[in-house]
């Protein structure tokens, strides 16, 4: 293979960008059909995914509003010694109060390796674990000490790709420009 060139300079962007998460959408591994990987090309926009299929055709994602200190970083490793480059990809997000029904799906999802599609607070689109699944590697119950003291799940999942979360090529994936999320009866499990 050959060594990839780089294609693009960038100007300092105004101080408009805003930061954090506003909304997970969980995706059971088994659900999602093998998919192309964003084409990290040379040409504008080839780093974006424009369809996203889902099998069976009526499959579910599940959304977690979020509200607060929700994180997700990712982290590229590059060894020239074995010649290999990955990225690892993390995820903490934290969900308030405290319910059996809570508890349970923490604990599928400890069980299972999603892939995770995450709305930034600035309206961008990114899915994380395409291709391996995130895995949670903490996971921690707490109801706090005193009456203010946060109660709730914190959650930590990890994935490792060969390349960053791929950009999902839409406004929204589940409006009317749709990502093609299924071309069938999908589903999201909204908390409202």
């Amino acid at each position: 293979m050959a060594c990839e060139l780089i294609t693009h300079g960038f100007t300092e962007d105004c101080q408009s960008s805003i930061g954090g998460i506003k909304a997970l959408y969980f995706i059971n591994s088994i659900n999602v059909g093998i998919q192309p990987l964003a084409n990290y090309g040379i040409q504008d926009f080839t780093d974006q995914l424009n369809t996203l299929t889902l099998t069976p055709a009526a499959s579910t994602l599940f959304k977690y509003e979020l509200k607060g200190a929700n994180t997700f970083e990712q982290t590229i490793t590059s060894s020239r010694e074995n010649g290999t480059t990955f990225v690892e990809q993390t995820l903490t997000f934290s969900t308030k109060g405290l319910t059996a029904v809570q508890t349970k799906e923490m604990k599928l999802l400890a069980f299972g390796r999603p892939k995770v599609i995450i709305q930034t607070n600035s309206n961008k689109f990114l899915l994380a674990g395409l291709t391996n699944g995130m895995d949670v590697t903490t996971g921690v119950i707490t109801v706090g000490t005193n009456f203010g003291d946060f109660s709730g799940y914190t959650m930590t999942l990890v994935g490792q790709e060969a390349i960053p979360a791929n950009h999902l090529n839409v406004a929204s994936p589940f409006g009317d420009t749709e990502i093609k999320v299924v071309t069938g009866a999908s589903s999201i499990i909204d908390p409202n």
